[in-house]
């Protein structure tokens, strides 16, 4: 078990996932807060639905997902159930249930938002700094639709979030609110501070200029068939001078395609080959999309300048795509970047896909970093 931050702005603790009791020693590390919100990272090797059900810390509300990995006081971590809290002396939240994707009613989602925070503005009006965090069903294919129906009602309050996970299975995600263990769901936590608070998205990547166009899509599953009109994987194969059978997750970490849209490129990651050899995408894609090939920069120099630029936060909640995981990892580099996560205070989880905004993005790491209220330092 490690703690960090006990008594603090933010208080962070983890629990290996087959540790009996976690809620109960996660609940002893974190501290009696009070807390505004405690989240809570989930292993998809931990019992989320026991631990949903005897998580309590101190009347505190209570959300989380499963994970791809988790991100603890040590780093990259695996195995590991991670909770942050964040004290109830300096934010004020009110978490958002959308129970069911399937039948998104934005104009009902829209004013709940609005309603949310007038109200944590009335409870707090000396507070200046908000933010909405978003934590989502990373399988259910419903994130951009819903990035967009959140932007409606969110107005100037930035929005950083990120996709459940099931490690490298792809086989269920679960979010978890308030002792609830939901499929297909989404919780949105609109959350108003005493402290100064940077909403922020970073990737390594740079767009070449090898190009393919989608000609066979299937966009509501996020199913690329054709490209450049032939068979998808084994064209995307082809371009990158390797055997359609070759191609794994590390591929697709180290090899991304990015879509040019609003003047900025943002990463289509791919997920997987289906077994006819289609392409299965994280994010939202369509026939007729032009996708350009990247390729990364070194991510340890990149993440230490991009960390360095917050100056000195207290904390930093961050998401942080699998496909960057991955790429650690075929690199060897997942020591450095633990270091840096470390160095920096981040703490968070690996997600199945990253949103900003009104956008659901990939390989990214979006996050808050969170700075002690002016005048304590």
């Amino acid at each position: 078990m490690t703690a960090k931050g006990k008594g603090q702005i933010v208080a962070t603790a983890s629990v290996p996932a087959g540790h009996v009791g976690a809620a109960a020693e996660l609940a002893r590390a974190l501290g009696p807060g009070p807390f505004a919100v405690v989240i809570l990272f989930v292993s998809p090797l931990a019992d989320i639905h026991r631990l949903a059900a005897e998580a309590e810390f101190g009347g505190a509300a209570v959300i989380g997902c499963t994970t791809a990995g988790e991100i603890s006081a040590q780093g990259y971590a695996e195995g590991e159930i991670v909770a942050v809290g964040l004290s109830a002396t300096q934010f004020a939240a009110d978490p958002i249930l959308i129970p069911d994707l399937r039948e998104l009613a934005a104009a009902d989602l829209i004013g709940g938002l609005i309603r949310a925070r007038q109200g944590l503005a009335r409870a707090r009006p000396e507070w200046e700094h908000e933010f909405a965090f978003l934590l989502v069903d990373g399988l259910s294919t419903r994130e951009d639709e819903l990035t967009s129906a959140l932007a409606s009602g969110l107005g100037p309050v930035p929005l950083f979030g990120g996709s459940a996970g099931d490690g490298t299975r792809f086989k269920e995600t679960f979010i978890l609110h308030r002792g609830q263990v939901l499929r297909n769901a989404a919780v949105v936590t609109m959350v108003r501070s005493d402290c100064r608070v940077r909403v922020f998205n970073l990737d390594h990547l740079t767009p070449t200029g090898q190009r393919m166009v989608v000609t066979e899509a299937d966009p509501a599953r996020r199913i690329v068939r054709r490209i450049n009109a032939e068979p998808a994987a084994r064209e995307y194969a082809r371009l990158l001078g390797k055997d359609p059978a070759q191609l794994t997750t590390f591929t697709f970490a180290a090899h991304p395609v990015v879509v040019r849209i609003g003047g900025k490129h943002h990463v289509r990651a791919i997920q997987q080959v289906a077994e006819n050899g289609d392409l299965v995408f994280f994010s939202a894609i369509d026939e007729g999309l032009v996708l350009s090939l990247a390729e990364p920069s070194d991510m340890v120099a990149h993440l230490e300048t991009e960390l360095s630029a917050l100056g000195a936060p207290e904390a930093i909640l961050a998401c942080d795509c699998i496909l960057r995981r991955m790429e650690a990892q075929e690199k060897q580099k997942t020591g450095a970047v633990s270091a840096l996560l470390r160095r920096f205070g981040v703490v968070g989880f690996s997600t199945y896909g990253e949103q900003m905004n009104s956008m659901h993005v990939n390989q990214t790491m979006t996050g808050v970093a969170i700075y002690p209220p002016e005048g304590t330092r």
